[in-house]
């Protein structure tokens, strides 16, 4: 089995500040964290970028730029900018700092679907701001937009004038045959990377058959060479989902964007805790973490001298 990619989501634009004073904030924590990251094992970080009075998503390129060139000058991580950004920005808005920006990867979601997280308003009573209950609630009239035309948007406009390379996220069966639909158009050409999202509500449940499933359709669809394929499971589901995709040949995702705990109650004090404790699992099945420039190579990526920062 290859090397695993260990990919770092160190903030998100899901999780607020209410709900862990570890979640990264301003540019500088954003930095640190993804650079203790990869000094921890990771080959990928994800990024997204906040306000850094507020903790609010921010889709602004200036913002990312006063981390990005920080993580590059002291990593040779591969970075990966978010065109998810914050729910109810406009795929304008989303993209923007990823064109500025020309980074080696990007996230790409690959399906509409009801995005729902207002239920974690059940565990909170006091807010450190009024955008945090108001943010969360509105998610359940919500409906994440990606249609085919805002995709392919963003593969011509990223991905062919930028020469960069997606990290396709599929939260459902579905997700992967629109995968194959840009394939067939030659507009995603391999070897591309896919994460299986689990555990959102309005998505596929973190359940094993549910990740195995994906993965047979997916060989089926695209031909297991073609293609890489990572594992993100959603809040507890996390650890178990991450080891299963290890135990099956995959690469995995972890981070505060994802699961703000490092074990059951206990909040995970940094984003290198997380990947420190997923690289001992790793190391215990036997298997072994691919470098940055490992993950370079097998998703065929531009190299980071290439890059807008």
């Amino acid at each position: 089995m290859k090397p695993i990619i260990i990919t770092c989501a160190p903030t998100g634009g899901i999780h607020t500040p209410t709900m862990s004073e570890h979640l990264p904030i301003t540019p500088a924590e954003i930095a640190t964290a993804a650079i203790e990251a990869a000094d921890a094992g990771a080959s990928i970080v994800h990024l997204h970028a906040r306000d850094p009075e507020t903790g609010k998503p921010d889709p602004r390129s200036e913002t990312f730029q006063q981390f990005l060139p920080v993580i590059k000058q002291a990593t040779d991580v591969v970075i990966n900018v978010s065109t998810g950004a914050g729910l109810g920005m406009s795929m304008e808005e989303r993209l923007r700092a990823a064109t500025d920006a020309a980074p080696e990867m990007a996230s790409l979601n690959m399906g509409s679907m009801n995005f729902g997280i207002f239920p974690l308003l059940e565990k909170y009573d006091n807010w450190k701001f009024d955008w945090e209950p108001e943010f969360l609630g509105m998610t359940k009239d919500f409906i994440f937009p990606n249609t085919f035309e805002t995709i392919e948007y963003a593969l011509v406009n990223l991905g062919q004038k930028h020469s960069t390379k997606f990290e396709f996220e599929c939260y459902d069966l579905g997700h992967l045959y629109n995968v194959k639909y840009f394939v067939d158009k030659g507009l995603i050409k391999p070897p591309f990377f896919i994460q299986f999202v689990l555990g959102i509500l309005g998505g596929a449940g973190a359940e094993l058959e549910n990740l195995q499933h994906l993965n047979r359709m997916a060989d089926k669809l695209f031909g297991p060479e073609n293609y890489e394929w990572s594992v993100l499971g959603a809040g507890r589901h996390q650890m178990p989902m991450a080891t299963q995709s290890a135990l099956l040949g995959g690469n995995l995702r972890v981070g505060l964007e994802d699961s703000l705990y490092i074990s059951a109650g206990e909040l995970a004090v940094s984003n290198a805790q997380q990947v420190e404790k997923v690289r001992g699992i790793v190391e215990a099945l036997g298997r072994t973490v691919a470098s940055p420039d490992e993950a370079r190579e097998r998703l065929a990526l531009k190299g980071g001298d290439r890059v807008n920062f």
